[in-house]
């Protein structure tokens, strides 16, 4: 049994505040009010997708590497090269599935 969602029962607009990804609420109840703060969803999208980068640079500087005998640990850069595939492989894989939950919202009869 589920309980219904009353938004008059809220005391303050701190109740309603949205979280940021570190887990402290932002102050006020919108999204520009996060957004404006950087601390949003759209500024920790980026962030991972500079990370992404990041590690597929690394992934291609050390298999450079190896390829012209510059590299002392072949394990180091298969590592980094299977690490930066599996993050591209997630990355892939969540772009997917948000398009796929956009379409769904999209293509609801109202």
């Amino acid at each position: 049994m589920t309980l219904p969602i009353d938004p008059s029962v809220a005391s303050s607009a701190t109740e309603w505040a949205i979280p940021s990804v570190d887990g402290a609420a932002a102050e006020g109840a919108g999204a520009g009010a996060v957004q404006g703060e950087g601390s949003g969803f759209g500024s920790m999208l980026a962030d991972q997708l500079g990370k992404l980068e990041g590690m597929q640079n690394e992934a291609a500087d050390a298999s450079q590497a190896l390829a012209t005998g510059q590299a002392t640990d072949p394990e180091a850069v298969v590592m980094a090269v299977e690490r930066a595939r599996l993050s591209m492989q997630l990355a892939s894989t969540l772009r997917n599935k948000a398009v796929e939950a956009v379409n769904d919202v999209f293509h609801t009869q109202v």
